[in-house]
Parts: C-alpha cells; structure tokens; sequence
C-alpha cells in the first residue's frame, strides 16, 4: 500500500490533484487513516489514475472522465470518449484554419491588398415574389438552416403558379419584437407582377443612397464583409439610414458555393458631424 505522497510520485501527479480526485469522487483511497487522515492506495488503483491522467492531458473534462468511472463497459467506454474527443479535437482544427484565414485576409485589407470596393450609389425600386420565415436571430448559424427551406418553398409555389424564377435573388432581414428575425427571401417580378397562393407581391423601395460591397463567397464568410462595410461606411463619415439587403448576383441553385457573387446594401446618409480625425471621401 502507498501513502498519498509516493502514489503521487509514482504516477507524477500532484498530491493536491490526488486529494481533489477524492473529493469529487473519481479517484477515492483504498484506506483513509481514522486518526490522522492519512490516504492510502494500492497498485491495483495505478491504471485507473493513470487513465485519468491521460484523458486529462488529451483535454476531456473531469465530469466526462467520472461518466467513464460509472460506465458498466469501462472498454466501451473508453473507446467513446476518444472518438468523441477526436472529433471535437478536429472540428477545433477546422476553426482554427478558419480563422487563421481570416487574420489573413484582415491583414490583407490592413494593408491595402483586399480587391472589393465599397461603392455608394442609389438603389432602384424593384418588385419582388418574397415570402419569410422566422429564424431564432442574426448569423449563418441561425440563418442558414432557415434559408434553404425558405427558397425550396418559394421555388415550389412559383412553379406552381407559372412563375418565372428571375434572378438576382433579393434577402432581407426584419427583427421581430420577440427578438427573432423574419427572414425574406425573394426572386425578381416580371414587368406586370402575378399574385399567386404561397407567395406575396413585395414593392421594395428605391434607395436614395446606399452603400454597397461585393462579396465572394458563400454565406460562411459573409459576416465579415458586413463587417467591413459597417466600418468602411462609418470612417467614410456616413450612418445606417434604412433597409439591408443581399442581393445574389451570381448564385447557381440552392447550394451556398464559394463562387458565388453577393452584392451586401445598406442604406446610409452623411453625418452632420463627422468624428473628430475621420476623412470623409
């Protein structure tokens, strides 16, 4: 039998992680000296604490480690928990890509290598076949699992009714007083709009001026070239006046690509006021 201190340095853990274990039940003495309090443990407790030591280095949390402790199947168990650390170790890897790239391309546009524009020009007036849905609030996550439904049931109700669908595709955002968000999908109206069933007939308002950036890419990244128009429009001494829109110039079907062309509006005005230090262009 071992004493606290020499089980510890056997499997070189701390005696303070030993006594932690302990108390929260994953690891408990084989003996605990009535008087003193002194911990005691055996050999046959080695491959348990080492378990533990390795899932901890391999970044599994202890109340997944105690689960393991309770399994009937201790094997079975174990495989699970590497698989699942597995894969969470690999979707971690593909967030750290991502957002290495992006650094990147922050970097790039800090020193002044990014190519799309931000463009200010008035938007005309256009006639829409839209219908919405609500999704739970802003950002791909949310979004996205809303979108393809949303398009798949517009597509149907204007086949049905002999619709044409006329790209671009037009998306609007409406937040809702439940702090939800409408989501508006749409397709280009012929010259004399057909009211038909599954569908409205939405007049979107021509836009005195707008601030307007392309970007490339699927809805993914799409967040970031709202970003960068936010900030451009701003230093450009102007504010969000009106209506936001994304307008899919080049999008084949209903798949996101990364080919796909999406020009982000906004609608702004001048401040009366610029910010001390900004130069408007």
């Amino acid at each position: 039998m071992y004493a606290i201190g020499e089980f510890a340095a056997l499997a070189r853990v701390s005696v303070r992680m030993l006594r932690h274990y302990d108390t929260i039940g994953l690891l408990e003495p084989t003996r605990v000296e009535p008087r003193t309090g002194y911990r005691f443990y055996t050999i046959d407790q080695l491959p348990a604490l080492l378990r533990i030591v390795e899932l901890r280095e391999l970044g599994v949390g202890l109340e997944r480690i105690l689960a393991l402790g309770r399994a009937d199947d201790q094997d079975a168990g174990w495989r699970a928990v590497l698989d699942e650390r597995r894969r969470e170790l690999e979707a971690s890897i593909v967030g750290d890509r991502d957002r290495i790239a992006r650094i990147e391309r922050r970097l790039r546009q800090l020193e002044g290598t990014t190519m799309s524009e931000v463009v200010y020009k008035p938007l005309d007036p256009v006639t829409v076949y839209a219908t919405h849905a609500p999704a739970p609030g802003m950002g791909p996550e949310n979004v996205m699992p809303v979108i393809e439904p949303l398009i798949g049931r517009l597509d149907e109700a204007l086949v049905a009714a002999g619709r044409p669908l006329l790209e671009p595709g037009v998306f609007w955002y409406v937040p809702t007083d439940d702090e939800q968000l409408a989501v508006h999908v749409s397709y280009l109206a012929e010259p004399t709009p057909v009211p038909g069933a599954g569908y409205d007939v939405v007049d979107l308002p021509g836009i005195a001026l707008a601030a307007t950036l392309h970007h490339r890419g699927d809805m993914s990244r799409m967040g970031e070239s709202w970003m960068r128009l936010l900030e451009t429009l701003v230093a450009d001494g102007y504010s969000a006046s009106g209506p936001v829109r994304e307008v899919y110039l080049e999008a084949e079907g209903h798949e996101p690509a990364p080919d796909w062309l999406t020009e982000l509006q906004v609608a702004v005005e001048r401040r009366n006021e610029p910010d001390e230090g900004e130069a408007p262009r």
